[in-house]
């Protein structure tokens, strides 16, 4: 299918579960790493908003998250990518490549989350910190989240669960930094399902790319608007959108 000349280059990195696990498990603690997760209201935001694409342009892997935004761009731009979950990619780490004594840092979430990944996952050296409310319009507080993740480094991995595009504006800055080390996170709202928080969509609605409408049923209150107002600008935006497959390479290479 042909697109218009003026289609924006969305770079994504092409791995799925398996492939990128075995990339995170080898990152190391040398230098510091940021992994974005895109679904489609990032895809809108990355069109409409210039800090949101600055955010994006430094991270170390952009991963496909969305099996919904996928099927877009396969059924409207005859474009194929791997699609890599984050909320899979979290409970993979958790389960399958954090050992007990790994250093990890969890942003965001509630102490008593905290302690449910601690008992659920055997993590016996977990640092938190859930910064207030509204933290990303006080310039103290945004120093002080960073610095509690910098006192923790080197770290072998960071979870940022505090929300788009808060946690994106976080790991910009610890690598705009240049203090932190170890890979870092933006994982959403993969630690609420998996602390028990919020109940996940059925497998079968995931794999058929309707997580989007499972979460909307269970809040549409908060997320009516995202999701039926400012969601369908997606159709439009897609179109005028071309994926750059960037090949897959070493750990920690970006």
């Amino acid at each position: 299918m042909s697109r218009p000349n003026s289609a924006k280059i969305f770079p994504v990195d092409n791995y799925d579960l398996d492939s990128f696990a075995k990339v995170a498990a080898g990152f190391g603690q040398e230098g510091f790493g940021y992994v974005v997760t895109p679904n489609a209201d990032h895809l809108i935001r990355w069109h409409l908003e210039e800090s949101f694409r600055r955010y994006y342009s430094d991270a170390s892997y952009i991963l496909l998250d969305s099996r919904f935004l996928a099927m877009l761009f396969r059924s409207m731009n005859g474009e194929r990518s791997s699609v890599c979950p984050g909320s899979d990619l979290t409970e993979r780490l958790l389960s399958g490549v954090i050992s007990p004594e790994d250093r990890v840092v969890l942003i965001g979430a509630e102490p008593c989350q905290a302690r449910r990944l601690e008992a659920r996952y055997g993590l016996r050296n977990l640092h938190h910190f859930n910064p207030p409310q509204g933290f990303a319009n006080d310039r103290a507080a945004i120093e002080e989240c960073l610095a509690f993740i910098e006192r923790q480094s080197p770290f072998r991995f960071c979870l940022l669960a505090v929300g788009t595009p808060r946690q994106e504006m976080l790991a910009q800055a610890l690598h705009t930094r240049g203090i932190a080390r170890g890979l870092a996170f933006c994982v959403g709202a993969s630690v609420n399902f998996l602390s028990g928080k919020e109940k996940r969509a059925p497998s079968w609605m995931r794999r058929l790319g309707f997580e989007w409408l499972y979460r909307l049923m269970s809040q549409p209150t908060r997320l009516g608007h995202r999701y039926l107002v400012r969601g369908p600008r997606v159709f439009t935006l897609v179109p005028q959108t071309r994926l750059a497959m960037r090949q897959p390479g070493p750990p920690g290479v970006r």
